[in-house]
């Protein structure tokens, strides 16, 4: 979903169609497998939403390179931001949607996200597993990273890389959660000429 009000001020650039897609989580399926000889100690953390269908592609990815598979989980890191705290974020109901059935103590564990951007997203990710056990590393495999960090984190297994300005909006779409594969930059129409004369 867009994140602009009225799609017809709009422009949309498209990154990644769905072969672009397809090629991109294959390269990274090949290098994790390749940083990890051990298959059958790694976990994969899918950040909802997206992020679990891409943790789910590179498993089957890997399983048909190595003939491991190995377990995929859930987590929401909605919960452990730091701007729950801060009051940027809205009340919690409900369950958090975090979900795995392996334990994470000595394991190499992997998160996966659909979007790298702040880095903000990826720490709440790495307290959360952490109050579930002591991993013997976390990885990060991102789709995209849009750049804007605003802390020292940085993807080990990256698809593709962009420069964007706050005001962008990076979409990602998968066929499981949207029923299309494609990646989207948004922008609203006059943004460039607004920034160029700030």
């Amino acid at each position: 979903m867009s994140q602009f009000d009225d799609e017809s001020t709009v422009e949309h650039t498209v990154l990644m169609d769905d072969e672009a897609i397809r090629m991109a989580v294959h390269r990274l399926a090949q290098e994790i497998s390749e940083a990890n000889p051990d298959m059958h100690s790694v976990a994969f953390l899918g950040v909802l939403s997206r992020g679990r269908p891409l943790a789910e592609r590179l498993v089957a990815d890997i399983g048909s390179m190595v003939g491991v598979t190995p377990p995929v989980g859930s987590l929401s890191t909605r919960l452990y931001r730091d701007d729950l705290r801060s009051g940027h974020v809205g009340g919690i109901t409900g369950a958090t949607g975090t979900h795995f059935d392996f334990d994470v103590d000595g394991k190499t564990v992997i998160i996966v996200d659909d979007v790298l951007s702040t880095g903000r997203t990826v720490r709440a990710a790495m307290d959360e597993i952490i109050d579930y056990g002591r991993p013997r590393r976390i990885q990060l495999a991102c789709l995209v990273d849009r750049g804007l960090r605003e802390l020292p984190i940085q993807a080990d297994f990256l698809g593709w890389s962009l420069g964007t300005t706050p005001h962008d909006h990076v979409s990602v779409r998968l066929r499981e959660t949207d029923g299309e594969d494609i990646v989207l930059l948004e922008r609203k129409r006059g943004a460039a000429e607004a920034e160029g004369r700030e």
